[in-house]
């Protein structure tokens, strides 16, 4: 029996039906290229399903059920739901007009997360944004979107905040370069604002918010920004997300987590402490 998670949508819910498939797959000792050929596909088409990496079709998910030997009412029904569960649309599925594919695999991760640990060099990471300051950035970003798609942009930004701050909001520890809270994006008043806001987050119980200042040099981490997400469901190993300027890169080896994890916790022990971000910021503040 699986428990289908509540949070995470269809990205997390394929994932976790891709390891339960290649799990009764790798037990009955079946190849990919076997297992292709019972639902009329190739060996690659197994493997970017068991990454949950396309949707499932019910009839593929019980002919492979079949060819694995899981016969059983009590233990097919639950990944027949499960697959019928992963193809129903995320809440963001309404920012679609706006929303690049490779985004949405991140919206669903970042919803299923437990832990969010995030650096930053350039920007104020996106779930610390103000409004007017996430405008500022996607206009950057986006020179060319007219002002609906602008606002289009923003207010997925604010509804992704929202879990932040709600009851049993996961945990998120950002570390961000002195870079960021000190360049003026948007202006001296929109930036005094997203200032004044970041000291009122970092008091939230459940956001930690270091600052590299520039005293510190050079660290492990100086090739550029990444997010490392961990989930409650044991299903799910944590995935290292790494944002490009028209792809991402989803990383979920161990060895390559690994890596990237002590990046990051040499940038906490690099980093001023947590209790010291408030008066760092409003010492900015200040000086502006």
């Amino acid at each position: 029996m699986i428990d289908i998670p509540r949070r995470g949508g269809p990205t997390v819910l394929r994932i976790l039906l891709g390891a339960q498939l290649r799990r009764l797959r790798e037990e009955r000792g079946i190849s990919t290229e076997q297992a292709g050929y019972e639902i009329r596909g190739s060996h690659s088409k197994i493997s970017r399903m068991e990454l949950g990496r396309v949707g499932f079709k019910e009839r593929d998910v019980s002919d492979l059920l079949t060819l694995y030997g899981v016969t059983a009412a009590e233990d097919r029904d639950p990944l027949l739901e499960l697959a019928r569960e992963a193809n129903t649309p995320g809440w963001w599925h309404r920012y679609g007009d706006v929303l690049p594919s490779w985004f949405e695999v991140y919206l669903g991760l970042e919803e299923a997360a437990s832990l969010l640990r995030t650096y930053e060099l350039q920007f104020v990471p996106g779930l610390l944004q103000t409004e007017d300051y996430a405008r500022a950035v996607v206009r950057l970003g986006f020179p060319d979107s007219s002002e609906e798609e602008v606002e289009r942009r923003v207010a997925l930004r604010k509804s992704r905040q929202e879990r932040f701050t709600a009851p049993g909001a996961p945990t998120l520890w950002a570390v961000v370069d002195e870079a960021v809270v000190r360049r003026p994006l948007g202006g001296r008043e929109v930036m005094r604002h997203q200032l004044e806001q970041l000291i009122s987050i970092s008091e939230l119980p459940n956001v930690t918010l270091q600052i590299v200042r520039f005293g510190a040099g050079g660290h492990a981490a100086a090739g550029g920004p990444f997010t490392i997400l961990r989930f409650a469901e044991p299903g799910l190993s944590d995935v290292v997300y790494l944002e490009q300027l028209t792809s991402a890169l989803y990383l979920d080896k161990p060895t390559d987590v690994d890596i990237y994890m002590r990046a990051m916790n040499n940038l906490c022990i690099t980093a001023a402490r947590p209790d010291d971000t408030g008066s760092l910021l409003t010492e900015v503040l200040r000086e502006m």
